[in-house]
């Protein structure tokens, strides 16, 4: 492989393929201190220094541990409710209290901690409440638990509001200094956070058994970054994952085809938190609650064949919306509004958000999907892409708005019909003005080139340093030029399968899943795509799942700034750069950068770009 045109990535000790540093590089992680910091995170400072109520919190549920008392784990009934309802049952029974669980029903009571919950706790002999992922918008139902005396410790990190509810202590990341490594906990990260906290106190740190492996599971699945903390504790809870004591997430992974081997970052996300959360989206979330908190194998594997059939039906329901979904949002033609607000009264309600997500990536525009509730009230799920603040929208609509709440990625909320009209009015002017000078289209932008012959077992260990990968560390988008096309097959469910040459007579597979274009006709093929490894008839292999695809280009590109064109071809072991006035530039291609140190920045720039289209640097 030639050396760059012009260097990529600097020199470091991390001993990484040039196409990683490369990446690292192009992620503002180049100096070799912080390459060395991503693949070896420092150790947690002290969460007593980050959390102002963590004493507070800990006071009160030491005295609960010591008394037997009963206290209510408030959660949530997605896979990081769950999780984080789980972890903290487990961990204060181990710790001696009389713990019980208490999550709403999605159909019957919607999102968070509500009045009915509190007063039925309450004439249960229930004086502390602890609710995880969710409560702090709950401002009713706290206010509730204060007449009738009950104390209530909030972790939380969704939106906090500007009036603060009345509860006896609150744990969330924005409470933390700035620049806190706790910055990014989702719901299961502060329950790990109260109850390492809370062990440690109690000199009972064996209390924490598969609290960690709880943590990956509802980090993961609720798309928290990968940074901080959430990174340093993945890092040692993935590499033990596949031996969880825990028998529910035994049965669970054995169903999801992951028995016996390692389970990364990726298989928690598409195997294990669906299966989670596709009991709180269909049924009665206890149930999944029950799965990880069992001691008998027998109930575990029972639970998980429940887990199972419904995860079944939730994925029959989410094609069936999408499809309907996408017919309406083709209806509108090419002049689509710059925010989806789509609205079916007969909608699940526990699907709307897997499909919300799925029409994001579609179409690249924020959605938001609403069904039926009756009594002229329909409930929805907000999904956006990156850089459209969910939160913050959402803030900007509430005087047409019953209730909502979420984060910058996702929210939900709830609206008489008479005021859809004036909300999607608003929505589309918020979008609007964040697409201002931005390009509506589904950019794809890969990190690094990786010609094919460079992929093997040996670049894919080295890849795995980087992980885990998520929100905030993505899996590397790659890509690969002039790739030729051995077999092509279109497979059942619309996914297309390419068998590439590879190196001597060698195929890689490369799968485009879900494939909405035309069959490509060309031989040769310019890929997008990630590296992962598959596991084929209990074998692993290397597979790339191709994010995009076009006919090779030619030698040659054209570059557009502004209303100026470059003409950009490889000639021989030159760069060839002619501009509008047509004066010529040309670079060798092994140049290093004290051949091009004399350019001018935006001639450099330039020729830099050139060079990355042209597949001449990494």
């Amino acid at each position: 492989m030639p050396q760059p045109l012009v260097s990529s990535a600097p020199v470091s000790s991390a001993d990484l393929p040039v196409e990683l540093l490369a990446v690292l590089n192009r992620r503002g992680i180049s100096d070799p201190k912080l390459v060395a910091a991503l693949l070896k995170p420092a150790a947690a400072p002290a969460a007593m220094d980050h959390f102002p109520d963590l004493g507070a919190a800990l006071d009160r549920l030491e005295i609960a541990c010591r008394n037997a008392e009963l206290v209510a784990i408030c959660g949530d009934y997605d896979a990081d409710g769950i999780t984080s309802t789980a972890l903290m049952l487990g961990v204060l029974q181990r710790l001696g209290a009389n713990p019980v669980a208490a999550i709403p029903s999605r159909q019957e009571d919607g999102y968070g901690l509500n009045v009915a919950m509190v007063e039925r706790l309450s004439s249960q002999g229930c004086r502390l409440l602890v609710t995880v992922d969710n409560g702090i918008s709950a401002r009713e139902a706290l206010e509730r638990a204060q007449t009738l005396g009950l104390e209530v410790i909030v972790t939380d990190h969704h939106t906090i509001p500007a009036l603060m509810p009345p509860l006896l202590a609150l744990l969330h990341p924005a409470t933390t200094p700035k620049g806190s490594p706790y910055r990014g906990l989702a719901g299961v990260g502060l329950a790990y956070v109260l109850s390492r906290a809370l062990a440690q106190r109690l000199k009972r740190v064996e209390a924490l058994q598969a609290a960690l492996d709880l943590f990956c599971i509802g980090t993961i699945a609720d798309m928290a970054p990968l940074v901080g903390v959430n990174r340093l504790w993945l890092q040692e809870g993935l590499k033990n994952l596949h031996r969880s004591k825990l028998p529910g997430l035994r049965a669970l992974a054995q169903l999801a085809g992951l028995e016996d081997r390692s389970i990364d970052s990726q298989a928690v996300g598409f195997r294990l938190a669906p299966r989670l959360n596709a009991v709180g989206r269909l049924a009665d979330p206890a149930l999944a609650v029950e799965l990880l908190t069992t001691s008998d194998p027998n109930r575990a594997l029972e639970l998980a064949d429940q887990c199972e059939a419904l995860n079944r039906q939730r994925k029959d329901l989410s094609d069936g919306i999408e499809a309907e979904a996408n017919a309406l949002v083709e209806a509108d033609g090419p002049q689509r509004p710059p925010f989806l607000l789509l609205a079916q009264n007969h909608w699940h309600h526990g699907v709307i958000g897997i499909v919300a997500a799925r029409l994001v990536e579609r179409w690249g525009l924020p959605v938001a999907m609403l069904a039926g509730e009756g009594n002229g009230r329909l409930r929805a799920s907000v999904r956006a892409p990156q850089g459209f603040a969910v939160d913050q929208a959402l803030q900007a609509c509430a005087h047409l708005l019953e209730r909502f709440g979420g984060h910058p990625a996702a929210g939900g909320f709830t609206v008489m019909a008479h005021q859809v009209a004036p909300l999607q009015e608003k929505l589309s002017e918020l979008a609007a003005q964040w697409l201002e000078g931005r390009s509506s289209a589904l950019l794809v932008a890969p990190e690094a080139l990786l010609p094919l012959g460079r992929i093997d077992a040996d670049f894919l260990h080295q890849l795995q340093r980087l992980e885990p990968f998520g929100v905030g560390n993505p899996t590397p988008l790659f890509w690969a030029r002039h790739c030729e096309v051995k077999r092509m097959r279109l497979l059942r469910g619309g996914h297309l399968c390419l068998e590439l040459a590879a190196e001597g007579s060698s195929t890689l597979t490369a799968m485009a899943w879900r494939w909405t274009g035309p069959e490509p006709s060309a031989r040769f093929l310019d890929l997008a795509f990630r590296l992962r490894q598959d596991h084929w008839q209990g074998q692993p292999r290397l597979q790339l799942e191709v994010e995009a695809l076009r006919p090779s280009a030619a030698q040659t590109v054209v570059l557009m700034r502004g209303n100026r064109r470059y003409q950009c071809e490889k000639q021989g072991s030159d760069l060839l750069i002619r501009n509008p006035a047509g004066e010529e530039l040309r670079v060798p291609w092994l140049a290093h950068d004290h051949d091009v140190q004399n350019l001018h920045p935006h001639t450099l720039a330039i020729v830099q770009e050139a060079a990355q289209a042209l597949g001449l640097v990494a």
